[in-house]
């Protein structure tokens, strides 16, 4: 991790009062005696000179009197994040000037083949980045930053969030060789960035990783309240109790809109605290006595870490850890102080071996059954490390995001076949959510007093479910908006409207290329793995026509040739008669040799086998 944030091209502000500040923040962690520097943004807390003093001699009049315009419309954009989980970002625009909001991304479905992640569609951002100020970032989770180095290469924006995000940031624009040019602020909870007609504060929340926060907006048109992913916990591991006095006061003051998290709408009464999971796992290790310790979770969830080695320390056990998020998480975390481990207590992954069984415990990524990771190799004996067996004991400290459900059953009955004992959360209770539930939700409600209300971060269930709770806390309904990816929303004091369309949509990276694949491709992708694939290939002499050598008939995922001879001759034959039949009616474009050899072979394959391969037809010249 850099030494220092690097701050370069220092945004332009309006308001000459608020000024940026840079401090350096000296600290130690207990696993590096390597002397950090951070540069922090500060608001300035000097008073700015008072309209009164501004005015001083000049005569008054009407238009200078009015400091409020009650008119000035504010509009809301939403990129990512509805009708969905994950891919969160939001733009705001006011005055011609903009601010975005998270920027993140989502894992694909699995009819996405081939796809790594889903980014959002941000042609409209970067349409606008001469009017664009910064991005505000609201925690560390791949859903709110996975996308932001994708943005970041497209316009170097100024990026302003909390000291483990901007680190975790850090990691990401390093390995993307972006890192020297991008301008991070690392600011605290209670700053406020003042930027064009904006002004943005952060309010500290509870959620399942630390650092977390709310963004106030404040506008010409009002304050917006931005609640993040949140949940309100009284006895958080980090000790620090959402700011719900800042809220209250926030609310008190005059709210014109709530954006808040709809994940756990549908859920009633309130999220348990993150400490209920590790009186589990002090359970879970004296049951496990003699057998070796897996205990998989999300590689973000810093507090479950920090609590997965507490317990191991306390029974004596030593600590691997097993997945590259995961230990760049944790290393990040762990030079910022924000976990603390015990000397001693971390090996590497490479010396498992060395300790008895009873004496380990390994902490690995997989928690969602993702195909490539670490829980899932263990699973099917693909682990160069880690061989499941009888003698392990496997923790699965997470629930399964909504459509993973097939995957994590996978996983778990895969480690049940090696003999291992397993534990997921339905069992035990062995994960709680970072997401408020129904009542909490309600208090976000009470404590801000929000005029206007839209639902945010969710599928269609939990966006109308979270609408109707805003009802029951008495909002009106013509003041509840439930808005769409792409869709815009004016706001002013006196109305809320839907504004113009704005382009918006999935961006699938796939290696190194990033919206190279599109529906076309996936459509072709999904054709490949269902029926597999026919290739027809010869050669013709170009001045006669007359065909050298071939036709070929090549398939591949399509049927087993040794058993399917017949079938081949038939379609070499068939070919055969197309292209006698194209040279005795003088066709030479290729293109319509090509189409009729594809629509004979399809009819022809289709009519034998009910199958629909994709046909390749390949014409050399010579």
């Amino acid at each position: 991790m850099a030494d220092t944030v690097k701050k370069q091209n220092k945004p332009s502000t309006n308001n000459k009062s608020n000024k940026l500040k840079q401090s350096f923040n000296k600290g130690k962690t207990q696993n590096s005696a390597k002397k950090s520097q951070k540069k922090y943004y500060q608001s300035d807390k000097k008073n700015s000179r008072t309209a009164a003093n501004k005015n001083k001699g000049k005569p008054k009049n009407k238009r200078q009197t009015v400091e409020k315009r009650p008119n000035v419309p504010i509009k809301i954009s939403f990129l990512g994040g509805l009708n969905e989980v994950g891919k969160n970002m939001t733009l705001y625009e006011c005055q011609n000037e903009m601010i975005l909001v998270d920027c993140g991304l989502e894992f694909p479905d699995p009819e996405m083949l081939g796809v790594d992640i889903v980014i959002p569609d941000f042609s409209y951002a970067v349409a606008n980045k001469d009017k664009i100020k910064g991005i505000f970032i609201t925690h560390g989770h791949e859903d709110h930053i996975g996308g932001l180095v994708y943005l970041l290469k497209e316009m170097n924006i100024p990026v302003y969030s909390t000291r483990l995000t901007i680190g975790l940031i850090e990691g990401k624009l390093r390995e993307h060789d972006l890192l020297n040019q991008a301008v991070l602020n690392v600011v605290n909870p209670g700053d406020k960035v003042n930027l064009g007609c904006f002004e943005v504060e952060f309010i500290h929340v509870n959620h399942s990783i630390p650092d977390a926060v709310a963004l106030a907006i404040k506008s010409p048109a009002g304050v917006i309240v931005q609640t993040g992913d949140f949940k309100i916990d009284t006895t958080p591991i980090d000790g620090g109790v959402i700011d719900m006095a800042r809220l209250a006061q926030l609310g008190n003051e005059g709210v014109l809109c709530l954006l808040s998290d709809s994940t756990n709408a549908g859920k009633p009464g309130f999220t348990e605290s993150e400490k209920k999971v590790g009186d589990t796992f002090e359970t879970l290790f004296a049951k496990a006595d003699g057998k070796r310790l897996i205990v998989a979770t999300f590689a973000s969830n810093i507090h479950r870490v920090q609590q997965i080695i507490n317990a191991a320390e306390s029974y004596g056990r030593k600590v691997a850890l097993s997945g590259r998020s995961l230990e760049n998480v944790v290393s990040i975390a762990s030079e910022l102080g924000y976990i603390n481990i015990p000397e001693g207590v971390l090996v590497g992954i490479d010396s498992i071996n060395r300790f008895p069984a009873e004496k380990m415990v390994v902490v690995t990524t997989g928690s969602q059954g993702e195909p490539m990771s670490a829980l899932y190799r263990m699973a099917f004996s693909e682990h160069r490390k880690v061989d499941i067996g009888p003698n392990d004991y496997v923790i699965i400290s997470a629930q399964p995001i909504p459509g993973n459900e097939k995957m994590v059953g996978k996983v778990v009955d895969e480690l049940l076949k090696q003999g291992a004992e397993v534990v997921y959360e339905r069992m035990y209770e062995v994960h709680v959510s970072g997401h408020a539930c129904q009542e909490e939700l309600k208090i976000m409600m009470s404590l801000t007093k929000p005029k206007y209300f839209i639902p945010v971060h969710g599928e269609q269930k939990h966006l109308r479910k979270h609408a109707s709770l805003g009802i029951s806390m008495g909002i009106e309904p013509k003041n509840i908006v439930i808005a769409d990816n792409g869709k815009s929303i004016v706001l002013t004091k006196e109305k809320i409207t839907f504004g113009e369309d704005i382009p918006s949509g999935m961006v699938f990276v796939d290696g190194s290329g990033v919206g190279d694949v599109g529906s076309v491709v996936l459509r072709d992708r999904t054709k490949l793995a269902e029926d597999g694939i026919v290739i027809i290939a010869s050669s013709i002499e170009r001045e006669t026509g007359t065909v050298v050598s071939g036709p070929e008939v090549i398939t591949r995922g399509f049927v087993y040739v040794r058993e399917s001879e017949q079938l081949i001759d038939e379609t070499r034959r068939l070919c055969e008669n197309v292209l006698s039949d194209c040279m005795y009616e003088s066709v030479t474009d290729y293109a319509a040799i090509k189409n009729r050899l594809r629509d004979a072979v399809s009819r022809h394959i289709y009519s034998k086998t009910k199958r629909s391969p994709m046909v390749l037809p390949i014409i050399m010249e010579v």
